[in-house]
């Protein structure tokens, strides 16, 4: 299965298209933390190649493919401080396979925004710086769990080998979020990927 999570600024139309993905009717009201506990929903994936090989290989049983969408509660600036809803929404963020992103980019001036001025670039670079510093806390609180370790990684050259790698890891991706960028724009940008083989096996 796969899950995805709904993610944007209170008061952005996050709920409004939770309803119209999974056909509920959850409130979608015009105040912010209108959702406060996500709501997550299946819903069915037709897919035409599924049925062929239905039709052909005639299994015994069959189980249709579904896409678990969730509505997370908005996300404030100062999220990874603790702002607003911001522990709970970032752990939230975490228990998904996926992020949609929700940005609003109409003008109405009897919906609010919590920012005051509707500006979704703004408004996404916000939820990214967030979404960054939660990454970082994540990923230091990895390196000093593997600090802790260094004795007994250096019992065999094996175990301090992987534990070298590791390390090296952890601190590449912290110096990388602390220069702004994302960890995902660490592939497939220029002329080589920064993130090696290895890293990658970590980073997943």
């Amino acid at each position: 299965r796969l899950k995805v999570g709904i993610v944007g600024l209170p008061n952005v139309g996050k709920s409004t298209l939770y309803n119209c993905l999974t056909n509920c009717a959850i409130p979608a009201e015009n105040f912010p933390f209108c959702t406060i506990e996500p709501n997550e929903t299946r819903v069915n994936v037709p897919d035409e190649r599924f049925e062929w090989l239905v039709d052909k290989y005639k299994p015994k049983s069959i189980v249709h493919p579904y896409l678990e969408v969730v509505d997370i509660a908005g996300l404030v600036k100062g999220a990874a401080q603790g702002a607003g809803l911001g522990n709970s929404f970032l752990s939230n963020i975490r228990a998904v396979d996926g992020i949609i992103h929700a940005m609003r980019a109409f003008e109405d001036p009897d919906i609010v925004h919590v920012e005051d001025k509707v500006d979704p670039v703004r408004d996404i670079e916000i939820i990214t710086a967030e979404l960054r510093e939660k990454d970082k806390e994540f990923v230091q609180s990895r390196l000093s769990a593997l600090m802790k370790d260094k004795a007994k990684a250096n019992s065999n050259p094996a175990a301090k080998k992987e534990w070298e790698a590791e390390v090296a890891c952890c601190e590449k991706v912290i110096a990388w979020l602390e220069e702004g960028k994302e960890v995902r724009r660490g592939v497939g940008e220029g002329d080589a990927d920064y993130w090696s083989t290895k890293d990658i096996v970590y980073l997943n």
